[in-house]
């Protein structure tokens, strides 16, 4: 028999906003690094937001995230207005610049993270604090889905008892139930547009016609088949029109599993694999993270020698095989990835800097993130491949070995690589 044909999975196009400037409903944030001159005119910040019932430990992880000193309080809504903070990206890669090249100035990658109040079952009437919040999280690009899986008789659950897959579906149901109620709007206002229209009419009538028929699918979508947005097949234009929505069940989504910590040390808890089972159900290839709030929360109180004392006496303590760590940078970096998003270096004595942009950008849109006039002047770029420079120790010898390339217009920027761009001067607009 013949072999078999590799399937190679396909990347579903990432819905939201289709700039660098990004929001995510933990709400994580990033920013960016830069050695050609001029400051920058993007401000990419992709944020992520924390959302879940109260009493779950959404707080306690964005302080335990940021270091920060945000209320956590045991009982609902002790958070009310979002508070937003931002972390470094954590990567080797740039640290390994850093000293390399010993800049005057580091700027990593950074995500924002806003911590909202918990949503409660009914938040899309109007529950809790509810409409509030949600249109919080209509304004992020992605969420932090946070669960609570611990039993704890003095932290008080919402729902009376613990059941983290109940507590998922309903947090799912009020965010859907939000999109159900916008899209219901658009279409009612929509169509009374479109039969003024009539059957005639122009380019711009047709386009409005064919805008109105897309909203219509996507209205059936969430409304009848009760499906997130996220998860459909869309074309183009569909894309087009639902990246203008801003639509809660289009943002991709990480869940985080609140465990004490001795069952994070021991990776074991009754509820795990149930709540895997619900999000491959429901959520297929969404990522399952399970992390210690308490475990995290003393960690952060620590010093270096103070945590590795700790953590190396938990490992003793459970009779583990291998140490225990913290989630918090594998956290960090799954919501970036989640958005889709990349880097790449610009390094040299002044400064080193890592520049966030979406994947598949073209040179001179990463030029682009650095100075709008770096895009319209673009040139080409020169690149060279992070795992060159530290393989072979410098510049001069990366040179030496034809692996310093120049680049125009068509190259796709790949995560990791070190750029220096070439721009021509940007014409002025005659004056009148």
């Amino acid at each position: 028999m013949p072999p078999k044909k590799k399937v190679e999975s396909v990347e579903k196009p990432l819905l939201g906003r289709p700039s660098n400037n990004l929001k995510m409903v933990w709400v994580i944030t990033l920013a960016s690094c830069s050695c050609v001159r001029g400051l920058p005119s993007k401000d990419t910040r992709p944020t992520f937001r924390i959302v879940g019932l109260p009493n779950v430990g959404k707080s306690s992880f964005f302080n335990a995230l940021t270091n920060s000193s945000v209320a956590a309080e045991n009982f609902p809504f002790c958070t009310i207005d979002p508070s937003e903070a931002r972390v470094a990206v954590p990567d080797a890669r740039f640290d390994w610049l850093c000293d390399f090249y010993k800049p005057a100035s580091k700027v990593p990658a950074f995500l924002t993270v806003t911590d909202i109040a918990g949503l409660v079952k009914g938040a899309a009437e109007g529950q809790g604090l509810g409409n509030a919040f949600l249109s919080h999280i209509q304004a992020v690009d992605g969420i932090l889905h946070l669960v609570r899986a611990f039993d704890d008789a003095d932290v008080i659950h919402v729902e009376g008892d613990l059941d983290p897959v109940r507590d998922m579906a309903i947090i799912h149901e009020e965010l859907r139930l939000k999109d159900e109620a916008f899209l219901t709007k658009q279409v009612e206002s929509r169509a009374r547009d479109v039969t003024r229209l009539g059957k005639g009419g122009g380019a711009a009538d047709k386009a409005k016609k064919e805008e109105f028929e897309i909203l219509q699918k996507v209205h059936k979508w969430v409304v009848d088949d009760k499906k997130d947005v996220r998860e459909g097949l869309w074309n183009g234009k569909e894309i087009e029109l639902i990246n203008s929505l801003h639509l809660i069940t289009a943002k991709p989504v990480v869940y985080l599993c609140n465990l004490s910590e001795r069952d994070y040390c021991r990776k074991k808890n009754k509820w795990l694999p149930k709540i895997k089972a619900w999000i491959d159900e429901h959520h297929p290839g969404d990522l399952l993270i399970p992390y210690s709030g308490v475990l995290e929360m003393q960690l952060t109180s620590m010093t270096s020698d103070e945590r590795n004392a700790y953590l190396k006496g938990l490992q003793e303590k459970y009779e583990l095989p291998v140490a225990v760590t913290s989630v918090l940078p594998k956290i960090i970096v799954a919501g970036y990835n989640a958005l889709q998003l990349i880097y790449f270096f610009t390094g040299g004595p002044d400064e080193v800097r890592a520049w966030t942009i979406r994947k598949n950008t073209k040179a001179p849109q990463a030029a682009g993130t650095i100075h709008t006039d770096f895009e319209k002047a673009f040139i080409m770029a020169e690149v060279m491949k992070y795992d060159d420079l530290k393989e072979l120790g410098s510049e001069a010898a990366v040179k030496a070995g034809g692996k310093y390339v120049q680049k125009g217009k068509e190259y796709v920027v790949q995560d990791g690589d070190i750029l220096y761009f070439k721009a021509g001067q940007v014409n002025a607009g005659k004056k009148k």
